[in-house]
């Protein structure tokens, strides 16, 4: 269930990509490990797979959409926690050996099969609009720091605390059912920097110098994350005089917000002259991203998004998925950022850092 456009290599990938470019940040396996057999780190990434899989059949089951949801839920449940016991027999099973891609790929595959295909609809309807409430407030708070890098920071941590509203992650699901999640209360609670990768100050510094003439954003989750998040950093970039492009996913995958999901909440936001919170928003575009899964293959974009990235400066891949878990070490021909939350116990001991620690990583465009 794919874009029905063909899809493309996104053009500011450093050439040539086939040695530049690899998706997946974490080796599951190396080239001397058994073909046949699991390695424990493919394990360990089926077991947290199979973790979230009550959570995403309890979303399933309430899903008013679609006809027998309990007993298609069971059977969701059923068949995904088979096709990952299998991997763990045979790596080869399924189109492996798994990587983070595959995983996903094949959650979502069973979902679509089972007549699942948007099973976080309800929740990301009612998250939006709690966001589009307080969305002029964190602005209007975000304007009154007069000092720019003190400001910057702050649009930073409003980025890393709307990312903490992700459903992909079974911990924070949990937590978010019992009590929801307050957006200014959790910019305060951070975790401290330095951060286990933190290029902050190398990017204020950048910040106050320059400024991109087109930035191309690929965004994550619906709510607090893309509102609170991702569009106050936005209309400052808009506000400094750049064109921002935000490519948000084609089809429905856990809470990440859709392109056609996006273009609505946009449109609530703007005012009757296109404004956001009085900043012109005329330069603030919205593009399908091609993609169907909550990670990304940068091989894989559409074409319309290829098309608007031909000219741009600066990319930035925002969450966990999109950021670190694919994508953390890809080079670009213009600067690029890769921002996101840790949200697993498995990434954060790859990076050597901690659970809901925070990623800022900043590099210039390579040649």
């Amino acid at each position: 269930m794919e874009s029905a456009s063909e899809l493309v290599e996104f053009p500011l990938l450093l050439t040539p990509i086939d040695s530049n470019y690899r998706a997946c940040t974490i080796p599951y396996r190396f080239p001397s490990d058994n073909p046949r057999k699991a390695t424990p780190t493919e394990i360990s990434w089926i077991d947290l797979f199979q973790n979230s899989i009550p959570s995403f059949k309890k979303r399933a089951e309430s899903d008013a959409s679609v006809p027998d949801a309990a007993t298609r839920a069971e059977k969701f449940a059923q068949r995904y926690t088979e096709i990952l016991e299998d991997l763990k027999k045979d790596p080869e099973s399924h189109g492996g050996p798994p990587d983070c891609i595959i995983l996903c790929r094949l959650r979502e595959q069973v979902l679509r099969e089972l007549g699942f295909r948007d099973i976080f609809k309800k929740v990301k309807d009612e998250e939006n609009a709690k966001a589009i409430s307080l969305f002029e407030h964190v602005v209007r708070l975000n304007d009154s720091i007069e000092e720019e890098g003190k400001r910057l920071e702050n649009l930073v941590r409003g980025i890393f605390a709307g990312n903490i509203f992700d459903l992909g992650s079974a911990q924070l699901a949990e937590v978010f059912s019992k009590d929801g999640m307050s957006f200014l209360a959790s910019c305060q609670n951070l975790v401290p920097r330095p951060w286990v990768i933190d290029d902050l100050d190398t990017f204020k510094t950048k910040w106050a110098k320059k400024s991109w003439k087109k930035v191309i954003i690929f965004v994550d989750n619906s709510g607090a994350d893309m509102i609170l998040g991702i569009l106050p950093f936005a209309r400052e970039l808009l506000r400094r005089g750049s064109q921002v492009v935000l490519a948000a996913n084609d089809l429905p995958s856990i809470n990440d917000v859709t392109y056609p999901e996006l273009i609505e909440i946009v449109s609530k936001l703007k005012d009757g002259q296109g404004r956001l919170v009085g900043v012109d928003a005329s330069n603030l575009l919205i593009a399908n991203s091609g993609n169907d899964l909550p990670v990304i293959d940068l091989t894989r974009v559409s074409q319309e998004l290829s098309y608007l990235a031909n000219d741009a400066d600066f990319v930035i891949l925002e969450g966990m998925g999109r950021g670190i878990e694919t994508n953390l070490y890809a080079r670009f021909k213009c600067d690029s950022l890769k921002i996101g939350m840790v949200k697993h116990p498995e990434v954060a001991q790859f990076l050597g850092g901690r659970l809901y620690d925070c990623v800022f990583k900043y590099n210039e465009g390579s040649t």
